[in-house]
């Protein structure tokens, strides 16, 4: 009898499956943006890089919620990552940002156009080292490392790929004047930055969606929906820019207060001798 019961616990192999296909949904989505892309579809290749941020958060939180986790799946998902959230969205970034300016100062047109081939390029390097990164603390948990269930170590890359979709999405023209494409150059180069980073950002794999107050956040996640239903290039720009510095502000703050806190009041160095009686 308990070798039956051992049986019947164990997850059934179309469980497995399930996590695999949004994961292969992932993949796809990055390969439509690349069409989308080199067609000079730049909206739909954003939209398309949107699904793709939804089918990889569904993918690791059925997995959780089924217990389904396996290391064919950890490996997929990285690869899947490389692929949609780092290449798909740096050729976006490089043909909608720097590649339709038009050449009115030949020399400083030239300039931009070859450095945001080398910073879409970075990006896809900062995104890949990002996830290697993240695997190899995964794997030896004996390792210190500073991440835990709440932050991650760095920008994940799809929050750098949402980003740039988001913008995009924002303005579906591309960019054709130099200083417009320069600022965008430093932007792109600054996400790299930040997945490549040891600044922490804010996780949502351990909210529990089978508790009690899961009732709340399914309410607000169908409010998040409706709104972006109705206003999606406000609403997704609003949310890509508050992810994607809300590690930065985050540090920032922690700087602030301990500096404040090594810097203590001469009053508090050395009180008063009133204040000591």
């Amino acid at each position: 009898m308990p070798e039956i019961q051992t049986k019947s616990r164990q997850p059934r192999r179309g469980i497995y499956i399930l996590p695999t296909l949004f994961t292969i949904g992932t993949i796809f989505c990055g390969f439509y943006a690349v069409i989308n892309t080199m067609k000079g579809e730049f909206d739909l290749a954003a939209i398309a890089l949107g699904f793709a941020v939804v089918c990889d958060g569904l993918d690791g939180r059925i997995a959780r919620l089924t217990n389904s986790c396996s290391e064919f799946g950890v490996q997929m998902d990285s690869l899947a990552d490389v692929i949609t959230f780092g290449l798909a969205p740096a050729v976006l970034a490089y043909l909608w940002g720097a590649k339709s300016i038009v050449p009115t100062v030949p020399p400083y047109a030239k300039h931009v156009q070859q450095i945001g081939w080398i910073v879409s390029f970075a990006f896809v390097i900062c995104g890949a080292m990002r996830l290697a990164r993240f695997n190899i603390q995964s794997t030896k948990p004996q390792l210190p490392a500073p991440s835990s269930k709440k932050y991650f170590v760095g920008m994940p890359i799809p929050a750098g790929a949402a980003l740039v979709a988001a913008i995009v999405h924002f303005t579906p023209e591309p960019i054709t004047y130099w200083p417009v494409g320069a600022l965008w150059n430093i932007l792109v180069g600054f996400l790299a930055f930040l997945m490549i980073s040891t600044i922490r950002y804010p996780s949502f794999k351990h909210i529990d969606m089978r508790s009690r107050k899961s009732y709340v956040s399914f309410y607000l996640l169908a409010l998040l929906v409706a709104l972006i239903y109705l206003y999606s290039q406000v609403v997704l720009l609003v949310l890509a820019t508050a992810y994607a510095t809300s590690g930065v502000l985050m540090k920032i703050y922690q700087m602030v207060k301990h500096k404040n806190e090594v810097i203590l009041p001469s009053e508090q160095l050395f009180p008063s001798p009133d204040d000591t009686k």
